[in-house]
């Protein structure tokens, strides 16, 4: 009996878990387009509060382009992206985040 309990409630912990995790993934959509999306929205908040200047703004819209562009070639050449292509782009993606940040930050 008592191991019937404790096996119930460990079930119920990993379903909650699973439904946490679920909500969490809508809240934050994942994927190179949805952090090229974040990207454009974290540039427009810089140039709104004034952190962004004119000439930082046109070289994020570069390598953003840049990014774009390369991701259209990946998938242009298959099905969809491969591991290699979703890394490449995601390291593509972290340098022009690093480059937002130090944009917004350099007063």
């Amino acid at each position: 009996m008592t191991r019937t309990i404790v096996t119930m409630a460990m079930g119920m912990a990993l379903i909650s878990t699973g439904a946490f995790a679920q909500t969490t993934d809508r809240q934050h959509p994942r994927g190179v387009n949805a952090r090229e999306h974040h990207q454009v929205e974290r540039i427009k908040q810089g140039v709104h509060s004034d952190e962004i200047t004119r000439a930082e703004l046109d070289k994020l819209r570069a390598d953003e382009a840049a990014v774009r562009a390369e991701e259209r070639v990946y998938r242009q050449s298959g099905d969809g992206l491969t591991r290699r292509e979703v890394r490449d782009l995601e390291r593509d993606l972290n340098r022009t985040s690093k480059e937002i940040y130090r944009a917004k930050h350099n007063n």
